[in-house]
């Protein structure tokens, strides 16, 4: 194993190296929070999910990681459709909630949008129908068409190195000298 650093700005490289290695490295990629639902012999069930992204813009096509052993696995697979709501800066408590970490119940809402549950006042919904399922290691890439969506102008919630983070706004002289999609840095 060769060890450069695990402080600072140093970059560490491993020849070999463990899954707490490997989370610790794929830890450095920022990415929003989604609670992935869906409704099942008459119950809602929702899990947190970072393993969500866009495939295809046409046909619309969304992809979420689904561990094996997750409970939300089987319903997937009976289901075949799910809601996507990707969480805002102000829902931290229902990631934690449906991540199945200990915090006091927090106060929440699904929605039906065309027959999937999804979160109210999440920054975005999405309704997708499953129309392929890719086995890959320790879990399943569930592929869905996209049949709904709509947004709001709320700022995400984020997840960097293990923990939440926040877009910050710019100075108003900074924004007016970029474009609208990268007028936002991370804020602790």
């Amino acid at each position: 194993m060769d060890s450069i650093s695990r402080n600072g700005n140093e970059m560490t490289t491993l020849k070999t190296f463990d899954a707490r290695d490997f989370r610790a490295a794929l830890g450095r990629f920022a990415t929003g929070v989604t609670v992935i639902a869906t409704a099942h012999d008459g119950e809602i069930y929702g899990m947190t999910a970072n393993a969500f992204m866009s495939v295809s813009l046409d046909p619309p096509l969304v992809l979420v990681a689904v561990g094996h052993h997750a409970a939300m696995y089987k319903r997937l697979l009976a289901s075949q459709r799910y809601g996507v709501s990707v969480l805002s800066e102000t829902q931290a408590a229902l990631s934690d909630h449906f991540a199945r970490r200990r915090v006091e119940h927090p106060t929440f809402e699904f929605i039906d949008k065309q027959g999937a549950p999804v979160l109210r006042d999440a920054a975005a919904h999405l309704v997708a129908r499953i129309v392929d399922a890719h086995p890959a290691g320790d879990h399943t890439l569930f592929i869905g068409h996209v049949e709904f969506l709509e947004w709001t102008d709320a700022k995400p919630l984020l997840f960097f190195g293990g923990k939440y983070h926040r877009l910050k706004t710019e100075s108003a002289k900074y924004e007016a000298q970029q474009k609208d999609f990268s007028r936002y840095l991370l804020e602790d």
